[in-house]
Formats: C-alpha cells, structure tokens, sequence
C-alpha cells in the first residue's frame, strides 16, 4: 500500500497480484490491502510447485534479459520493465509456441492461420 502511494502508482482492477501461500500472502491484512485497492489476488495450490512454472519462466527470462541496475528512478525500472513486457508480448519469438510470440500465437490459436512466412519445404 506504502509502495503504491509512494509511487503515485494506479492499478486497475484488472490487476491480478499471484503469489503462493506463505504467510505474509495469507495475512488478514495482506488481504484487506489487496480487497481495499480493488485487485485480485491469486494464490497457487498447496504444495503444487508446478503452478507458478510459467511465472517463474517468465520472470527468469526477463531477469536475465534487461539491466535495472542502470536506472536511476522507479520510474524507469518500470519503462525498462513495460518496454520488455511489449517485446516479449510482441516480438520475441518462443520455440515452444510454434517459433511465434505469444500474441501472434494466441491469433494463430483463435483463426487457424499461421502468420509467417513458410518457404516451400514448410520452414520459415
């Protein structure tokens, strides 16, 4: 709540706060934070370590791929942070999503139609 003040940060209700269940997380009043911002509040199941995996993937990547250690402010970590976010949404193409970035992934998914290029021997 202090950090969200702090950095005159507006989150929309949209926001969706993932953690598992230790007991900072499951507090009464970690949880009237999250209830009194308007967020959702996801928890992954007990002992099931598989549930973060895709989270735990995702930050990976992402820690090892920008340097925060060059920004000054918080408001540039979260510019470097946004920026990266795009680029992984839009342009950084996964082998497990069929060589696609998860966008053009979820298009393919939702129309049936592969959107790059192949050339005759079905590569790209």
């Amino acid at each position: 709540n202090r950090l969200l003040k702090q950095h005159r940060i507006s989150l929309s209700t949209e926001t969706l706060i993932h953690s598992d269940q230790g007991c900072h997380y499951t507090s009464c009043r970690f949880i009237q934070i999250v209830k009194d911002a308007q967020l959702r509040q996801s928890m992954s199941r007990r002992g099931n370590c598989w549930d973060n995996a895709p989270q735990e993937s995702f930050f990976g990547h992402m820690k090892d791929e920008i340097d925060l250690s060059k920004c000054s402010c918080f408001s540039e970590v979260k510019a470097v942070i946004d920026d990266w976010i795009n680029y992984y949404n839009n342009d950084r193409y996964q082998w497990q999503l069929a060589k696609l970035s998860p966008n053009e992934y979820y298009e393919y998914i939702v129309t049936g139609q592969y959107p790059l290029q192949l050339n005759p021997s079905g590569e790209i």
